[in-house]
Order: C-alpha cells, then sequence, then structure tokens
C-alpha cells in the first residue's frame, strides 16, 4: 500500500516558526510532525511519497530515501495550486489503493488502518458545530451522498479532517475540477464529483485527529500525546533532584541537584538541567539545551541547542533553536482580564481558544536579561531585545 503526505505549502499561519523550517519539520516532544506521522503509518504501507515544495530540501536531506523499512519517495509540486493540484502531481508514482493525509496534521494508526480498509472513501470526525468545515452527508451505510464546504444549513456533523482512500481512478477527477472561489483546485471538488460515479464512503475516528494550522496547536497535540510517554531515563540524576512521574532524559544529559521534575516530560541528549529548576508537565526540551539556575518551565517546547538563563519563566510557549534567552526572561501567558489569549495572525488578531499562552519565538532570537513578554506575542527569527525590555507587541526585523 502506497500512501501520499501533502507537505509542499508554505504555511504562513505558523509564522514566525516556519520561516526557518517548514512545517512538517516542527517538532511536538522532541519527534517532528512529519515523524509521528511516519509512526503512525508503521505497518500499513511500504512506501510514503511525499508531496514537497517548500524548503524541500530540508525535510529530503532529513529524512533520506527510507524510514524504518518504508520507502520515501519525493514529488514536487513546483506551484502552490491547492491539494487537489498537489495530489495529481503523484499520477505517474501511483500503482493502485492509495492513501492521502494532509502532512501538517497527526492521524492516529487504528484510524488509519480502517481507511485503508475502505475501497474508497474519508477519515471524518463528529464535531458539535460543523459550519467552519466541509460536512459530509451521508445514507444509513455511511456512503457519501454530498459534500459541502462550511454549510450555511445544518446537514450532519461528519467533518473532513485531510485524510483519503483512492484508487487510480480519482486522477480523472482532478483533472476535471474547476478552480475555487479562493483560485486553488480542491481536493474536495474531485471527491465530491468522484462520489457521484463511484461507492465513496467514509469512516469516523476513534482516536486522536492533531491539526497544527496555528503554532500555539503544537502545544495541544503535545499534551495529547504526552500522555502515552514511558519513563526512559539515559542521563545523570544527582542526588537531591526528584523526577516524579514518566521523564524521558536522554544520554549525557545531566539534571542537577535542587531540579524538580514534573512528567510527563521530555528531555533530549547533551542537556545541562539546573541546578534548583522546575520542569511541569507536558514540556518538551531538545536536544544541546541549558536550562539555568532556579528557572521554571511549564507545558512548553523549547527546540535544540537553546539556553533559558537563571531566574527565568516560560509558561505555555514555543521557543525556537539557537535561540538565548536571557537571565530573568518572564513570558506572561495569562490576561488580567482572564479571557482568551489573541495573537496577531497575517496581520489579524486571532483568538487561540486558550486561556494560557505565552510566547512563540523563533529560531536565532536573543533577548537582555529581564526581558518580559505579555501573553500570545511573537519573536520573529534573529530578533534582539535590550535589557529590561518589556514586550508589548510581535518583535521582527521590519
Amino acid at each position: 500500500m502506497q500512501a501520499v503526505m501533502m507537505v509542499a505549502g508554505k504555511s504562513t499561519r505558523t509564522y514566525p516558526l516556519t520561516l526557518t523550517r517548514p512545517k512538517p519539520m516542527l517538532p511536538i516532544m522532541n519527534t517532528t510532525i512529519v515523524e509521528h506521522n511516519l509512526q503512525q503509518l508503521y505497518g500499513l504501507v511500504d512506501e510514503v511519497i511525499l508531496i514537497v515544495g517548500y524548503k524541500k530540501e530540508m525535510l529530503q536531506d532529513f529524512l533520506g530515501k527510507e524510514w524504518q523499512g518504508i520507502k520515501l519517495t519525493y514529488c514536487e509540486q513546483k506551484e502552490q495550486l491547492g491539494t487537489g493540484h498537489a495530489v495529481l502531481q503523484v499520477e505517474p508514482f501511483i500503482k493502485g489503493e492509495f492513501i492521502v493525509i494532509n502532512g501538517d496534521d497527526i492521524f492516529a494508526h487504528a484510524d488509519l488502518k480502517n481507511l485503508i480498509q475502505l475501497r474508497a472513501g474519508a477519515m471524518v470526525k463528529h464535531v458539535d458545530d460543523p459550519s467552519q468545515y466541509g460536512v459530509y452527508r451521508v445514507d444509513e451505510h455511511n456512503q457519501v451522498l454530498d459534500l459541502v464546504e462550511k454549510p450555511a444549513e445544518f446537514i450532519g456533523t461528519l467533518t473532513n479532517i485531510g485524510a483519503y482512500k483512492f484508487d487510480k481512478t480519482i486522477f480523472d477527477d482532478l483533472k476535471s475540477i474547476p478552480l475555487s472561489a479562493r483560485g486553488e483546485y480542491e481536493i474536495t471538488d474531485a471527491i465530491l464529483s468522484h462520489a457521484k460515479r463511484t461507492d465513496f464512503f467514509v469512516s469516523p475516528i476513534s482516536g486522536f485527529w492533531l491539526t497544527n494550522g496555528y503554532p500555539w496547536e503544537l502545544l495541544i497535540s503535545q499534551k495529547v500525546l504526552m500522555a502515552e510517554l514511558k519513563e526512559d531515563i539515559q542521563g545523570i540524576v544527582e542526588a537531591g533532584a526528584v523526577i516524579k512521574g514518566p521523564v524521558v532524559i536522554g544520554k549525557n544529559t545531566i539534571v542537577k541537584a535542587g531540579s524538580y521534575i514534573e512528567g510527563p516530560v521530555i528531555i533530549g541528549e547533551n542537556c545541562t538541567i539546573g541546578p534548583n529548576c522546575f520542569l511541569r508537565k507536558n514540556t518538551a526540551i531538545g536536544d544541546n539545551c541549558v536550562i539555568g539556575n532556579a528557572a521554571e518551565i511549564k507545558q512548553s517546547i523549547v527546540m535544540k541547542n537553546t539556553h533559558v538563563c537563571h531566574f527565568g519563566y516560560i509558561g505555555d510557549s514555543v521557543i525556537g533553536a539557537n535561540v538565548n534567552l536571557g537571565a530573568g526572561f518572564t513570558a506572561a501567558n495569562t490576561r488580567h482580564d482572564v479571557q482568551n489569549v489573541k495573537s496577531l495572525v497575517k496581520g489579524k488578531l486571532v483568538d487561540t481558544g486558550l486561556d494560557h499562552l505565552g510566547t512563540i519565538v523563533a529560531d536565532n532570537v536573543k533577548t537582555g536579561v529581564n526581558t518580559s513578554v505579555l501573553p500570545g506575542r511573537k519573536f520573529w527569527p534573529n530578533t534582539r531585545t535590550m535589557p529590561g525590555a518589556v514586550v508589548r507587541n510581535d518583535v521582527s526585523n521590519d
């Protein structure tokens, strides 16, 4: 069985993190999104065709030609003309039946297995308010009758989540779809025409569907996946350090005396933790990181080669690679009015749906001592702050 993974997009909604890497290479639990999906596909497929585009060389160099026995093939989408156009590019590589998944979401193994068992169909999720999704209307046997994008009237709760099973006849439909209102060739338009001439079914999921459309959704995905963490301590834990709950500590990492780690927590290789720091639940620290004396990190992602200096506080935040957060750095993660945190995305304030959200810091950022950041603010790559700065707006080089 072949799988097609769509990983070509530029993903401006996840800026500034994706200014320096494609979105499928963003880490969750120190493992990239693309690797999480390969793990879920393991044992189900023997080849994955990755539709690449934006920063394709990074993906190809990182993954290579094989992943744990799964053959990896790369197909470039030179123009970003939509999901339908993307899938059409792989026609020369397809041998028979195949599945297609969005490469920036993470799907559960059991649900992918159920999808594969269909002759043709799509994975769906029950959503109480489906008005912002593509929604399937089906008969009593779950056969698709219609697919409506953001329906104005209620037609059901089975929403499209970006995972499909096809055979080669889908390419005839992909070649005949018109441009959508937003100027793209949409795979959903091909599905609708396909379902009118062949049996096409939905497969409701029972496991997780983790979307990563915004930077803060990485934290939500990490919390879900952390629930399955198993303890694995390969580094050194000094006397006087406390480890509670499931914790992973990589090789050549040292946890110094006085540190308190409340799992689930993952710490990579070659790190120095503490002394006297506090790592709280659902935190992941990448390789080659230094977490300084009396620093506290809560439910956050800290990528590789990053220093969080002494007396820092990071809550509900995503911190990029090669970052140096100066002593006393504080990321505020709640509003005084206890409302949801808003964050600027493509020039517009977006309600994150979260009442706790700290900061999003891209790669190669350096902050002066005692920098404080308001909730939901972002740092663009290579930016700097002065000592004592209070960050009220996103920090960029513009």
